[in-house]
C-alpha cells in the first residue's frame, strides 16, 4: 500500500515536470538556469497579458521594415539551446510569412546569463549591428547554426572571430577590435535589455512579446502565428 500511495503522490509531479520541459525555455532564477515557462496565469499556448508598446525597442538590432505594423520582441542567449530551436526552426517561418511581406519587425534583446560565452556573444551582437547592419540577419543565423553544447567549444571570442571571417563582407578583425574598445558600453546595453525583460515579467530564454502577449519558450510556429495574426487585427 505504501508503494501505491507514494507513486500516486509522485505522478502529478512527474506530469508537471514533463510539461515544463515541453515548454522549451531556460529560466533564470537568480543563481542558476532551470527549464520551464514563466509568467503568471498563462493562457493556452503559454502567453500572459502585456503590451509591446511598453517595451523599449529603439536602437536595438532588428530584421524587417522599421515601420512594420507589428513588432515582435525577442529575448535570447546565444548559448541557449531552446533559443537555437526558435532561431533555426521558427524564425525562418516568421520571416517568410510576415517579415518579407512587411508585416512584422523582429527586434532582438539580449538576455545573456548562461556564462562568459553568453556575454561575449552579446558583445559581438552589438558590434555586428553597429558595423554591419546589412549582414546582421545572416550573421545571427550563422551564430545559432554554429552553437554546440553549452561552453564546450563555440562561443568564445576566438571562435566567433573565426566564424566572422567566413562571412563575406565582414571584417572579422574590425569587429573584434570594436568589441574590445566598447565592452563597457555593450555590457550596459545588455543590462538594459535584461532590465526591460524584468518590467514585463520575463526571466526565460527565449521569450517574446507580441502585441499583448508574452510567450516564454520555444513553442511551435502555430503559437507565434496566432499571436502575430491577433496583433495584426
Amino acid at each position: 500500500m505504501e508503494t501505491n500511495e507514494t507513486n500516486s503522490k509522485f505522478l502529478p509531479i512527474a506530469v508537471v515536470a514533463a510539461g515544463l520541459l515541453i515548454a522549451g525555455a531556460v529560466v533564470w532564477n537568480g543563481s542558476r538556469p532551470n527549464t520551464g515557462p514563466v509568467g503568471g496565469a498563462p493562457t493556452p499556448g503559454g502567453a500572459v497579458a502585456v503590451d509591446i508598446n511598453n517595451v523599449k525597442t529603439d536602437g536595438l538590432p532588428y530584421i524587417g521594415q522599421a515601420n512594420a505594423p507589428v513588432t515582435v520582441a525577442v529575448w535570447s542567449d546565444f548559448q541557449c539551446p531552446f533559443c537555437k530551436r526558435f532561431e533555426t526552426e521558427t524564425l525562418p517561418l516568421i520571416i517568410k510569412d510576415y517579415v518579407t511581406a512587411g508585416k512584422v519587425k523582429v527586434v532582438f534583446l539580449d538576455f545573456a546569463f548562461l556564462g562568459p560565452d553568453s556575454t561575449t556573444a552579446g558583445e559581438y551582437n552589438r558590434a555586428m549591428w553597429k558595423l554591419y547592419p546589412n549582414k546582421y540577419e545572416e550573421w545571427r543565423a550563422a551564430m545559432y547554426e554554429a552553437q554546440d553544447a553549452e561552453h564546450t567549444g563555440f562561443g568564445n571570442a576566438a571562435s566567433i572571430d573565426q566564424l566572422n571571417a567566413t562571412i563575406a563582407g565582414i571584417d572579422a578583425a574590425k569587429v573584434a577590435n570594436d568589441v574590445k574598445a566598447n565592452v563597457r558600453t555593450y555590457q550596459a546595453l545588455m543590462d538594459a535589455d535584461k532590465a526591460e525583460a524584468g518590467k514585463v515579467g520575463i526571466n526565460a530564454t527565449p521569450s517574446f512579446v507580441i502585441g499583448t502577449q508574452v510567450i516564454a519558450g520555444a513553442y511551435p510556429y502555430t503559437n507565434f502565428k496566432a499571436a502575430i495574426d491577433a496583433a495584426l487585427q
